[in-house]
């Protein structure tokens, strides 16, 4: 489908857009004590946006903008998940103290910036979409993350953040343009064909393509090895920016590998057939090597911790393990599993976070000190995190139980 023709479906992007640059205007001819309400704004055009997303036609698959982009459930469901999780944050962003004294009406005007590149993420089926749309959220995360100028800690997360970005960005696109070197295409489905028909003495190439493209999706959802920075970054940055890292970005970053790895590789029968392209390095194999790596490590550094926030760093990591369990098979079940885990994963992760946020708001930290006698002062809220907790774990019968069932 032309350009001119891709408008009439992309009316979710459109109005994201409009968003934006209603925001930047608004922020710019209003003074300092008035930001707060850009965030209004902001929440105002996505729920819009989320009801775009669900009247816009996805019953059958629709490529736009010359096969750039695709438009159908898969990326409508994780959209909405996008949306869902940006909201909330939102309304969280406006109960912390930590931004209290900053103009935040960059802040959510970033924030609809990386809602947009989330949205191309999820539905990227162009080499050259992917990189871009990974540095749109990316650019933003570190701008975010570094947001609470006059903290050291927000200072050096970001810093941090940037040196570990660029290097797997790098890392990536050295992946992505070896794989163009091999196809000459840069479009999914034209490198499904090409892949199918590669000859043998361009494997190892094709191994190291996706070993490298594989580092970088792995950074994205911070899985182990690639999780060196989420730590200190989660850390350092504001509890609602924390929070969103731990749930939208992780989740446009599975849908844009399941898309990737399904399309390119499942569907050519390179990930499991033995006789073809990259199938002598054991990929499925190899995934669950990771998922294991991930969930263990996430789990047994999360004990360790004194940090709330950092202890739920490290079970971010974990949780990234519990669903790359689905990946290795790449079935239409593991993706399920997949979809399902995240919308649970969603409500838990936010919800302790929003916790957080309440307890800092009292006590100036975040340590597990400074919950000592949470359910006494206030019950309802240590309650709460209790549940949160218990589903984070996965016990019986809460939602995070479920999703790992």
């Amino acid at each position: 489908m032309n350009n001119l023709q891709s408008l009439s479906y992309y009316w979710p992007e459109l109005l994201l857009v409009t968003i934006i640059l209603t925001a930047v205007i608004y922020d710019l001819l209003t003074k300092p004590s008035e930001s707060q309400r850009v965030g209004l704004l902001v929440f105002a055009g996505l729920i819009l946006t989320l009801f775009a997303n669900w009247f816009t036609s996805a019953e059958r698959n629709i490529t736009l903008f010359l096969d750039s982009l695709a438009l159908d459930p898969f990326a409508q469901f994780f959209k909405t998940i996008i949306i869902f999780s940006t909201l909330f944050v939102i309304l969280i962003s406006r109960k912390s103290n930590e931004l209290r004294n900053y103009r935040t009406g960059e802040y959510y005007t970033l924030i609809a910036i990386m809602v947009f590149g989330m949205f191309l993420m999820v539905s990227a089926i162009d080499l050259i979409m992917v990189y871009l749309s990974i540095e749109v959220v990316s650019i933003s995360s570190f701008i975010l993350a570094g947001y609470l100028k006059k903290d050291q800690r927000s200072n050096e997360s970001s810093l941090k953040y940037v040196i570990y970005g660029a290097f797997s960005s790098g890392l990536m696109l050295f992946g992505l343009s070896i794989l163009f070197g091999l196809t000459g295409t840069t479009k999914f489905f034209e490198i499904q064909n090409a892949l199918a028909g590669l000859d043998t003495s361009s494997h190892f190439a094709l191994i190291i393509a996706s070993i490298f493209i594989l580092a970088g999706f792995g950074y994205k959802i911070s899985a182990v090895p690639f999780h060196f920075w989420t730590p200190d970054v989660y850390e350092g940055a504001p509890t609602p920016v924390t929070a969103y890292l731990s749930v939208a970005p992780k989740a446009a970053g599975f849908a844009l590998a399941i898309r990737f790895f399904h399309v390119l590789f499942t569907d050519a029968g390179l990930l499991l057939d033995s006789g073809n392209g990259i199938s002598t390095i054991p990929w499925p194999q190899v995934l669950a090597g990771i998922s294991v790596a991930t969930m263990t490590l996430g789990n047994l550094v999360a004990i360790q911790q004194s940090s709330v926030k950092r202890m739920l760093a490290y079970s971010s990591i974990a949780h990234a393990g519990y669903m790359l369990m689905a990946m290795p098979i790449l079935s239409g079940n593991g993706v399920f599993a997949i979809m399902i885990y995240l919308v649970m994963y969603l409500f838990m992760n936010l919800g302790a976070f929003f916790v957080v946020i309440i307890v800092k708001n009292k006590t100036g930290g975040e340590t597990f000190e400074d919950f000592r006698g949470l359910g006494w002062e206030m019950p309802i809220v240590g309650i709460v995190m209790a549940l949160f907790m218990l589903s984070l774990t996965g016990i019986p019968p809460t939602a995070g139980f479920i999703g790992k069932f």
